[in-house]
């Protein structure tokens, strides 16, 4: 992906996120559409704190999905809804494209909430998950990716 400029002169931002429990894009998928089965129309994360660079995010911006320790996926961010949780907290629901695009893994480490990702560093898509073939096995590209080959 590459920075893209808007009319105020802002770069694309997006946000990276740990995709707790699923290993693998089409993990993601198959449990977005087994929500989807029982009514869910749209897709979103919820999470404690509001980006303060909404504005940013909103121009393009996409939410990265970090699994196995690697960039591998991202899904284009629609917009940001206040959700009042239990106690009456303020989250933000990051509502999302149901379209899942696999990315070049891009290797990071655990980390917990969500981290900005400038445009600039952003790993280049490879294109939809039902349009896109894999070269290699997840786990050969995993394993690659464990010793810095990749």
């Amino acid at each position: 992906m590459n920075s893209e400029s808007h009319e105020q002169g802002e770069a694309t931002l997006h946000l990276l996120k740990l995709c707790v429990g699923i290993e693998r894009p089409e993990d993601l998928e198959a449990w977005q559409a087994g929500r989807a089965l029982n009514g869910r129309t749209k897709f979103w994360h919820t999470t404690r704190m509001w980006p303060r660079r909404e504005a940013e995010l909103l121009k393009g911006g996409s939410l990265f999905w970090v699994m196995k320790g690697a960039i591998t996926c991202r899904q284009q961010i629609a917009a940001l809804e206040e959700e009042i949780g239990e106690g009456g907290i303020r989250r933000c629901r990051i509502m999302l494209d149901k379209n899942i695009i696999l990315t070049s893994r891009a290797p990071r480490r655990a980390f917990q909430g969500w981290r900005y990702l400038e445009a600039t560093d952003a790993p280049r898509d490879l294109g939809h998950i039902d349009e896109a073939g894999t070269d290699l096995p997840n786990e050969l590209a995993d394993e690659l990716l464990r010793i810095g080959v990749v």
